[in-house]
């Protein structure tokens, strides 16, 4: 029974650590950057491909902008736009709403982690802010499951607005090990976010 209360007092202790000090997971992206370092184009995302095949329209729309200045109005616009998705959507698989692995949409009242991020995509693009600098961002998350959160680029670094974490994050505080992301030039090239 020590033994067992020790290695709970050891896992809390680590969890209250990752969660003061986030757990980096990416070795590949310097941890003392407020920016994501890229590392050139790379495969697009079956779902995000998939998504473009059936709303070309969506996916047609350009670039307009690839860096926003972070003013407190604007924080506070991400902060609510964040607060507003995370609260208004149910968390359901693809599996569970479309019968599908993958498939990227609009959520309506429930969603997956990708339509979560492209409901605040499109949320604040509405409100001025160019798509590029609102990227599609894909990795995995700590357990090593695949996901999707949206990353806002700002001249104060990149945040990261998460359905499984409430707070809107800098990119190395965000418990993700990233993968890939969309293009600031082109949302539909995608950048690769791990080196080699």
């Amino acid at each position: 029974m020590g033994k067992s209360i020790a290695a709970a007092l050891a896992l809390a202790l680590s969890c209250t650590a990752a969660g003061a000090n986030a757990l980096h997971l990416n070795p590949t992206q310097p941890t003392s950057a407020e920016k994501m370092e890229t590392f050139g184009r790379t495969t697009i995302p079956i779902g995000y491909y998939d998504y473009c095949q059936r709303y070309a329209e969506r996916c047609g729309r350009p670039a307009g902008g690839q860096i926003v200045e972070l003013t407190r109005e604007l924080w506070n616009d991400i902060i609510r736009t964040n607060d507003d998705v995370n609260i208004s959507v149910a968390p359901l698989t693809d599996n569970e709403i479309f019968g599908v692995e993958e498939r990227w949409e609009y959520p309506k009242n429930v969603g997956d982690c990708e339509d979560y991020a492209l409901e605040k995509r499109e949320r604040l693009n509405q409100r001025g802010i160019p798509l590029g600098a609102l990227s599609m961002t894909v990795g995995r998350d700590a357990n090593g499951g695949g996901h999707a959160v949206l990353t806002v680029i700002t001249d104060r670094g990149d945040f990261v607005l998460d359905n499984v974490e409430s707070r809107v994050l800098l990119w190395k505080d965000a418990e993700l090990y990233f993968l890939k992301r969309q293009s600031q030039h082109d949302p539909n090239t995608w950048v690769s976010l791990v080196s080699g």
